[in-house]
């Protein structure tokens, strides 16, 4: 499984992936998707917000125990991201095959849609439309980089884009969601696990920061005479390093656009996109406070416009209690392994699904603690065990 999805979607020049929603690339997975699904004998269906889903038993029967992740990818993004909790909700459905599992509940297996939002902006579409935490409104004024509309992509893939929205009878077939997803960060390599359990998301969000500054040649304009939003732009990314450093958090600007974009010109706009996680909601208040503060500080000074846009957030998400010790009770007796719980600053499907359904999480160890690059890795034997967590994890929730 893994060797055939490893070439869809890697570009030749960085070895990352571009598996962006709704493009040629992402059909490919989709389609690897469906026949791992027919291949296994399942019932496949894609819902109303173009999530995949694979059934073993009937999931109209209730309470079942659902596993997966997603298959999209962040630019020039790693191969583990997403694809090992796809790829090994399959394997673990083997295994359990192999061991002669005698399941007493549906168990399922799904494949969100535009998880990462690389390509509309928000991460997590196809769980938030299912979840109703995103409006068929909102949905359809997201628009990629090319002015193209979230319905006209979905439209020109074959879905139909009128039918989004809220679906809350196929959630509440669900009674347990364990999302199993490679660690983006190195703490099971500190200890020395192969596998831990998550204990929460941080609260996360995004803010757009639009400076607006005055365009002009770069050869002829002097210093004194200029309104460059591009040296209030810089100096706020050195504020978000210092604020995020102080606080304890992490403060990211990860993406720009500039205009006009000219070697020989200076800007009249530059708009940077903030990314900021910290372990609780008032760590996070006082970190984009301060960011922003500084930020109306510098553009004042140099005679530039600046207007802050909050375009995502999600609180603090605590997983399912219940469901997380069930985990640690269910490694813990039959199997060898030890299971750390530990808290994690990415967003997840499984985050977004908390609040409707009891849901829970298992990392594998990554060795580097990169992600969302090519440099992603985990090894074959940590994998393995990643696999074997998890169908031990599914096989003691749908067998009781």
């Amino acid at each position: 499984m893994w060797r055939e999805l490893l070439p869809i979607g890697r570009h030749p020049g960085s070895g990352g992936y571009r598996r962006f929603a709704w493009t040629d690339r992402d059909a490919e997975c989709r389609d690897w998707f469906e026949e791992q699904a027919r291949a296994r004998g399942l019932a496949y269906e894609v819902d109303r917000n173009g999530n995949q889903w694979a059934w073993l038993g009937d999931p109209a029967a209730g309470d079942a125990v659902v596993t997966g992740s997603h298959l999209d990818s962040v630019p020039d993004g790693g191969a583990f991201d997403g694809p090992l909790g796809v790829v090994s909700a399959f394997a673990a459905l083997d295994e359990l095959r192999g061991r002669g599992a005698r399941l007493t509940k549906p168990l399922g297996i799904v494949n969100f849609g535009d998880e990462e939002g690389a390509r509309f902006g928000l991460a997590c579409v196809g769980s938030r439309l299912a979840a109703g935490q995103l409006t068929v409104e909102q949905a359809h004024r997201l628009t990629d980089g090319d002015g193209i509309t979230l319905p006209r992509a979905m439209e020109a893939a074959g879905h139909d884009p009128d039918a989004i929205g809220a679906d809350p009878e196929r959630l509440a077939r669900i009674g347990a969601f364990v999302e199993l997803h490679v660690e983006q960060g190195r703490a099971l390599d500190l200890s020395g696990d192969r596998v831990g359990i998550a204990s929460a998301i941080w609260p996360h969000g995004r803010w757009r920061f639009d400076f607006r500054g005055e365009a002009n040649h770069a050869g002829t304009t002097r210093l004194a005479d200029r309104r460059d939003p591009m040296l209030s732009y810089a100096e706020t990314v050195l504020a978000a390093r210092r604020e995020a450093r102080l606080a304890g958090a992490v403060a990211t600007f990860g993406k720009v656009a500039v205009e006009p974009n000219g070697v020989n010109a200076i800007p009249s706009l530059v708009r940077g996109w903030l990314d900021s996680r910290a372990p609780g909601q008032d760590t996070l208040d006082t970190v984009v406070g301060g960011i922003e503060k500084a930020a109306r500080e510098y553009a004042e000074a140099h005679g530039v416009d600046l207007d802050v846009v909050r375009e995502s957030f999600t609180p603090v998400i605590e997983f399912d209690h219940a469901l997380r010790d069930e985990l640690a009770r269910i490694l813990g007796t039959e199997s060898d392994l030890k299971v750390p719980v530990l808290g994690t600053g990415a967003g997840h499907d499984a985050g977004i699904l908390s609040g409707t359904v009891p849901t829970a999480m298992l990392f594998v160890r990554n060795p580097t603690g990169v992600s969302h690059s090519p440099a992603e890795f985990a090894a074959e034997d940590d994998c393995v065990a990643g696999v074997l967590a998890l169908a031990d994890v599914l096989e003691g929730l749908a067998s009781r």
